[in-house]
């Protein structure tokens, strides 16, 4: 009688393995063909003709999709530096001092980290032309930041809700300014969080098609939208091996986040 019923407790067990194998195949498998047919040698890639790296070394030639990576780095650059000057502010802002609106302003903050990426496009495109604001690396910038910092502002929130309130109050005792115990006493505490936060945005902001889509001009472009602009008239091998580096460099980039989350989070 018990082998029967350990038997039947192992049916849920096998069949919740299963489908979880079944769901990361799903997922992983097609990025796994990527980056294998990005070193197979034909150009169709139907068939498997050989291992070559000449797809890589084409990537490298190509001006046009250098300069879409050169606007990608520059875009994700100026977004992290903007989304985590924002995100740190307004999470200390929102952790020192109560109003009663502080809840509202939290769930308005947290409103673009849930809201389609396409309303977002159109609804900032919309706003641009309202304003009569052309398009190009400033909207793509703002564009970004809109929905990158929410990200950083959630890490420093977690790290504060560890913070010893008399580290403030010890730094003001001792003759410290609002501002210098901010700097000298909160930053450094914050710092794991605020890489955490760095990164989380970098990523965001360097794989982002569709806000980028509605926002940019030619001179612009992004990698994200030159890949896509690639793959219309039909499947360049080298997109595969520009895509590889992309999967490499972001699974990199959120290591490293995840790393820093841990260390903030001790």
């Amino acid at each position: 009688m018990t082998r029967r019923v350990g038997r039947r407790a192992d049916y849920p067990r096998a069949l919740l393995g299963a489908w979880t194998v079944l769901v990361l195949l799903f997922l992983y498998l097609p990025i796994a063909l990527v980056v294998a047919y990005s070193f197979n040698r034909s150009s169709l890639n139907i068939l498997w003709e050989g291992f070559t790296l000449k797809w890589y070394a084409q990537v490298w030639r190509d001006g046009p999709l250098m300069q879409a990576l050169g606007n990608s780095l520059k875009i994700a650059a100026a977004a992290t530096v903007m989304s985590t000057l924002l995100g740190t502010i307004a999470g200390w802002l929102l952790h020192r001092y109560r109003f009663p609106a502080a809840r509202f302003m939290s769930a308005l903050i947290f409103f673009p980290m849930i809201v389609p990426e396409i309303i977002m496009g159109v609804s900032l495109m919309l706003l641009f032309g309202l304003l009569r604001v052309e398009l190009g690396f400033t909207t793509v910038i703002i564009a970004h930041v809109t929905f990158c910092f929410p990200f950083v502002m959630i890490a420093i929130g977690a790290r504060l809700q560890r913070l010893d309130p008399s580290l403030e109050e010890a730094a003001m005792d001792l003759g410290a300014t609002p501002v210098q115990a901010f700097v000298r006493v909160i930053v450094p505490y914050l710092l794991p969080a605020i890489v955490a936060g760095a990164l989380m945005a970098f990523t965001l902001s360097i794989d982002e098609f569709v806000v980028t889509y509605f926002t940019y001009d030619a001179a612009s472009i992004t990698l994200p939208v030159k890949i896509y602009g690639m793959i219309k008239p039909g499947l360049d091998p080298s997109v595969n091996a520009l895509s590889t580096l992309l999967i490499v460099a972001t699974f990199v980039l959120v290591v490293a986040a995840e790393m820093v989350r841990r260390l903030a989070s001790r």
